[in-house]
């Protein structure tokens, strides 16, 4: 069995946490040392239980707290080998490197990193899986591209990015260069991208699917949901949404 749970996402900091047999790893601790055990506490997890943290890349709300609460909670690292030479946060931690297109294990979990457009060095998503059902993680990534779709395609449960409402940027108070920026092919996929994906990808084998990363600015819950159950042809209520002050509750994937 996997299970999963957003600690907080969004550009304010990102965490999410993934728990199979006795391994615990977290995708991202853009949280310092406090902010996490409060975080953890919601969810009835003690930080010296989790192995290990991986690393999406090197943006502050992704890689901000993880050179502190590795240390401090005795957590190994791992990242590409781009993300560890571009995160000056990581510079004094003993990085496990790994391949983009390689997977790897830890404990009862196996990883599938894959390489996503984004403005980083060489950013990073994760496919998880128990060796029975898979769980998909994609967020930080400007286009949808063909390995993308094949790496996410027999996922019983996506976290997938809907940062933005393309009118609400488009029509918002952001100055003309982060606008390119975020709508560009390298920034952050919008809720039509997003649902785009989970047409193609198609709704029979999920489980759970959560929309992730919503600016606060650009989106709201409300336009992410209706946009992928559109997409599925599901309930509006039956997609999950991790915000940025308490992420989303456990999730089982069976």
């Amino acid at each position: 069995m996997i299970r999963f749970a957003s600690l907080g996402s969004g550009s304010k900091g990102n965490a999410l946490l993934v728990e199979s047999g006795r391994t615990r790893v977290l995708v991202d601790c853009g949280f310092g040392p406090r902010e996490m055990v409060r975080r953890l506490e919601r969810l009835e997890i003690e930080p010296e239980s989790v192995d290990a943290v991986l690393v999406t890349h090197e943006h502050a709300d992704h890689v901000g707290g993880v050179a502190r609460c590795a240390a401090r909670f005795g957590w190994t690292v791992h990242a590409s080998h781009g993300t560890t030479a571009a995160a000056r946060q990581l510079a004094d931690v003993a990085v496990r490197r790994f391949d983009s297109h390689a997977a790897f294990a830890i404990g009862d979990i196996e990883i599938h990193p894959y390489p996503v457009p984004h403005d980083a060095r060489e950013p990073t998503q994760f496919m998880f899986s128990d060796g029975a059902n898979r769980l998909g993680v994609l967020t930080d990534a400007g286009t949808i591209t063909p390995h993308i779709v094949a790496m996410l395609a027999e996922c019983a449960a996506l976290v997938l990015e809907a940062n933005h409402d393309a009118d609400m940027l488009a029509n918002g108070r952001y100055p003309p260069q982060l606008k390119r920026r975020i709508a560009g092919g390298f920034g952050h996929l919008d809720n039509t991208a997003a649902a785009g994906l989970l047409r193609t990808l198609g709704g029979g084998r999920l489980q759970h699917v959560v929309a992730a990363h919503l600016s606060e600015e650009n989106n709201t819950p409300d336009l992410a949901r209706t946009a992928f159950a559109t997409a599925l042809g599901c309930t509006h209520d039956w997609i999950g949404v991790a915000d940025q002050a308490t992420g989303c509750g456990w999730r089982e994937l069976r």
